[in-house]
């Protein structure tokens, strides 16, 4: 299958676009308001965080094992029922009485998010012809990043006029849109029927879950020796899913794709990315509340330029991968995020939000110059039948860096060095690695990609 014919092809672009706004924006919108909701819940900042290490969590145990789900019954099929999960469980988190149940709310809705995104990138690559591949990238990553630019701006409102309560159903307008464009116009490609193994699943899930709740436990300062076990229980669980997956004909995690070197280089890069720019993203609203007097609507107004500038870049960087090697332009990304985080890191004091913006743009113009023809290797160098593992990939690579961001938010957090400079410091060293796993892969080359 060679792209959709027109105009289904442009309203099947309608309806993932919708859907990949209302997921950056769902998972962009709390953040802005974890200030607001600690006092309002009477719960400490470094608990507040749990509404986005949460959500996090159940995304990354799950988006593989559902990707592999998708390629069984259907990619359109596995989509909408997300969809349609994730606006129920929006409905729950707006009507949430207290913070436990606000968190569980938000666990199914992680689980309807991680089976459309799952399957986004594959349906992308069912969309849009070969040769245009790259510009369909383009520009879904133009949505997601003008989703994310007005998605602090939005919450900002939202919180200092209306309610935060609101953030979690702003979006389910989106969400309807997605599933009735998209029942007609996404690509129905019947799904392959074969079984996927309960236990292959159950392992992948306790994989990441065990590993990130550990470090998260740790971070928050939780009994160490429980932590500990937690953690090792989870690196066991890892051991054992990994040889297992090493000996499946279509394995859940894709250990045949993660052979390549190029695309195990691609995904280290990448996940040092995330976790760089969660770990200040994350930070920075209570930097800028607690050390600069700003408000949540000035907050989501300074932050805003760091998804603009990547809707700039991204796309021209898209471009440019079809002619230039993926690693220099990586390369070029990480080096000018690295510099727009130390920019932030040495904010002077009176910093307002010009001062702010300027900096945010900055980093947001590097990510930009980075993910997306990063984005475009992986999915370029995987065979059509694992599309959906591919993409599953991406989006559990992406998923895991920024949980393992939010752990080191919160220990910074509760260590009282969450709103200085010492989250955009750190994230400049991994941005800096970032670059440097990128540059490694100019001596290489992937499915023709150069």
């Amino acid at each position: 299958m060679n792209g959709l014919e027109k105009p289904r092809r442009y309203l099947a672009i309608f309806a993932i676009s919708c859907g990949s706004a209302l997921m950056v924006m769902d998972g962009a919108l709390p953040n802005v308001a974890l200030p607001t909701i600690a006092q309002e819940l009477n719960i400490d900042s470094s608990l507040a965080i749990m509404i986005v290490s949460v959500y996090q969590l159940v995304l990354v145990m799950t988006l593989l094992p559902l990707s592999a789900l998708g390629g069984r019954i259907g990619l359109r099929r596995l989509y909408q029922l997300g969809l349609c999960l994730f606006i129920g469980s929006a409905l729950l988190c707006f009507f949430a009485p207290n913070f436990p149940l606000l968190l569980a709310a938000r666990a199914l809705q992680a689980l309807g998010a991680a089976a459309a995104l799952s399957v986004a990138s594959a349906l992308l690559r069912l969309i849009y012809p070969t040769s245009q591949l790259g510009r369909g990238l383009g520009i879904n990553i133009i949505i997601v990043a003008s989703a994310g630019g007005i998605a602090p701006i939005l919450g900002g409102y939202i919180v200092s006029e209306v309610n935060w309560h609101w953030i979690f159903v702003a979006t389910a307008p989106l969400g309807l849109l997605s599933l009735v464009v998209g029942q007609r116009a996404l690509p129905d490609v019947a799904g392959h029927g074969q079984t996927i193994s309960p236990l292959g699943a159950l392992l992948c899930a306790l994989t990441f879950g065990l590993i990130i709740s550990g470090l998260l436990a740790m971070a928050r300062g939780y009994h160490l020796p429980t932590s500990l076990a937690v953690l090792l229980l989870g690196v066991l669980a890892a051991v054992v899913f990994v040889r297992r997956e090493l000996t499946q004909a279509t394995p859940i995690l894709p250990v045949d794709l993660l052979a390549n070197r190029v695309v195990a280089l691609s995904i280290i890069s990448a996940q040092l990315a995330f976790i760089g720019s969660m770990t200040f993203v994350l930070s920075l609203p209570f930097r800028l509340q607690e050390h600069f007097g700003f408000s949540p609507s000035e907050v989501g107004t300074a932050i805003a330029p760091f998804p603009l500038a990547m809707m700039v870049s991204a796309p021209l960087a898209g471009m440019l991968s079809d002619r230039y090697h993926p690693a220099i332009l990586g390369s070029i990304g990480m080096a000018i995020a690295t510099a727009g985080m130390l920019l932030l890191a040495l904010l002077p004091e009176g910093a307002t939000q010009p001062d702010i913006a300027w900096r945010m743009a900055v980093c947001g113009a590097g990510y930009g110059l980075f993910f997306s023809p990063n984005a475009k290797l992986i999915i370029s160098a995987a065979p059509m039948a694992r599309a959906a593992s591919a993409g599953g990939l991406i989006a559990t690579n992406r998923l895991a860096g920024q949980a393992l961001g939010t752990a080191l938010v919160a220990a910074l957090l509760a260590a009282g060095h969450g709103s200085d400079s010492s989250p955009a410091l750190l994230g400049a060293v991994l941005t800096f690695l970032a670059g440097i796993c990128s540059i490694a892969r100019l001596s290489n080359r992937v499915g023709g990609i150069r």
